[in-house]
């Protein structure tokens, strides 16, 4: 099943180029494709909480560091949310790439399958040696969607992307997982960490370093400007890069690395995550005040994305039992809460040609329901009840509490206001601001895909919120708790 997991997704890509002259065959196999591995995580995932912890390698060509695949709670639960998000984000795009009558939809098609290959090799990841190469692969295959439109404004976006992202993980990441090795005689990833216990501060500090800001996916400032800069792709690239794969992968990878090469108990015992605390609450802060200067709608989303993001940093860096299952649960309802918004962001631009917030005036009369859509994810994002969001974020709070941080709780409440500052104007605007041009608009909803991939989507938000206790359940078993 393992090694299926890679195979389905790159199968599928090389059917969809082949199926370029029928788009009703191209599409039926994206769909086909995406469901098949879909199903085969839902397998997966019922053996890894059963206790099953399966392995397979790939290659064995460097001494004591295989390529290889591994499954683990943490592992599934990424697995499940960007196997899932790609049938939702699937259906979306056919009714977005029609509807905008997009050139090149098969070779978008078929790198967005790719792209799903490589985020299914992060989150089964073997060890560092391979979640660094599958990191890399998800890089460089996610680059043409980016420049999906061929541009001057997609190839300067592209470049930026590509940069900042293959800079960070080859200056400082790769860097990280070789410092490990040295140090560890390992790059396996075991509960509790690898690094021998009494390793001092001052090794363990700029070692995490390498990390936090190697992976560069998980948007912690000063290297956050891929993000907003990858904006100039279709919508629903936007929706892979900060729900499906991309940025998930990046926070993903902090998780893993935070738990299964350092250990929670080393980063407690020597304090060496404190100061990492105080460059995600920075990042989290800063971003929203930016996400508050966008008027394109895209970009303040992106900003919003990149605020987010760190919540789960700061959840890591924590180092408790609470903070790594409250990121768990936030990689979850930030997918479902951010795929919402962008999803609206994208059916605004199909059905009425507007990208920016100024242009929102009165919408809400002509989409009601991709406006309520955006409210209830907005909702989510700012963290209320009935949401995905309220539960995820509680969690962080109370790993917060649990490791007396007074300040972080500060940082919270604080970021929470900014993110209803910055999103709420939005519903507003839409709903209870008249139009700027006289008589009714001329558009209507966008196409019937977009709209059941919204209601899904919606639909995720609130059934996080309703059986929570699955949730927590599944992530609970990341830490070994019940």
């Amino acid at each position: 099943m393992l090694i299926l997991t890679l195979i389905i997704p790159l199968a599928g890509a090389v059917v969809i180029s082949m199926l370029d002259r029928t788009p009703n065959l191209r599409e039926t196999a994206t769909l086909l494709t995406a469901a098949l591995l879909f199903a085969l995580n839902i397998a997966l995932a019922i053996d890894v909480f059963d206790g099953a912890r399966p392995t397979f390698e790939i290659a064995g060509f460097i001494p004591g560091a295989p390529i290889m695949l591994g499954a683990e709670p943490l592992g599934v639960i990424f697995g499940l949310i960007a196997s899932g998000l790609w049938i939702v984000t699937s259906v979306y795009s056919i009714g977005y790439m029609r509807g905008k009558n997009e050139a090149n939809q098969t070779r978008f098609f078929t790198f967005f399958a790719i792209a799903l290959a490589s985020t299914m090799g992060v989150a089964y990841g073997g060890n560092l040696i391979s979640l660094f190469i599958f990191y890399e692969a998800l890089s460089l295959s996610t680059y043409p969607l980016v420049t999906h439109h061929n541009n001057e404004a997609a190839r300067q976006g592209g470049r930026t992307y590509l940069g900042v992202l293959l800079g960070t993980s080859i200056g400082f990441f790769l860097f990280g997982v070789l410092w490990v090795w040295l140090e560890a005689g390992t790059v396996a990833f075991v509960p509790g960490g690898v690094l021998p216990d009494g390793t001092d501060w001052a090794l363990v500090a700029p070692m995490l370093a390498l990390f936090i800001f190697g992976i560069g996916k998980v948007g912690v400032m000063p290297f956050h400007r891929w993000l907003p800069a990858a904006m100039v792709a279709p919508t629903p690239v936007s929706a892979l890069l900060h729900a499906v794969a991309v940025v998930k992968a990046g926070v993903f990878s902090v998780l893993k690395v935070t738990y299964y090469t350092f250990g929670i108990d080393l980063l407690s015992a020597t304090g060496s995550s404190d100061f990492f605390l105080w460059v995600a609450a920075a990042t989290i802060v800063i971003a929203s005040i930016i996400a508050l200067r966008q008027d394109n709608l895209k970009r303040r989303l992106a900003y919003s994305t990149v605020s987010q993001l760190s919540y789960i940093v700061l959840a890591a860096m924590l180092a408790n039992s609470a903070g790594i299952v409250g990121g768990a649960l936030h990689i979850a309802s930030h997918a479902f809460g951010k795929i919402t918004l962008f999803f609206c962001a994208g059916a605004i631009y199909v059905a009425a040609n507007k990208t920016t917030v100024s242009q929102l005036r009165g919408i809400g009369r002509a989409m009601p329901w991709t406006m309520t859509f955006f409210a209830i994810g907005a909702i989510s994002i700012i963290g209320l009840p009935p949401t995905a969001g309220f539960v995820s974020k509680w969690y962080i709070l109370q790993g917060v509490i649990d490791a007396g941080q007074p300040a972080m709780a500060g940082v919270l409440i604080v970021s929470t206001l900014l993110s209803a500052a910055y999103l709420m104007p939005i519903v507003y605007t839409a709903f209870f601001q008249a139009p700027e041009a006289s008589g009714a608009p001329t558009h209507g909803e966008a196409p019937p895909t977009i709209l059941i991939a919204l209601g899904v989507s919606v639909a995720l938000t609130f059934a996080m919120f309703v059986f929570s206790e699955s949730a927590l359940k599944a992530a609970f078993q990341i830490t070994g708790g019940i």
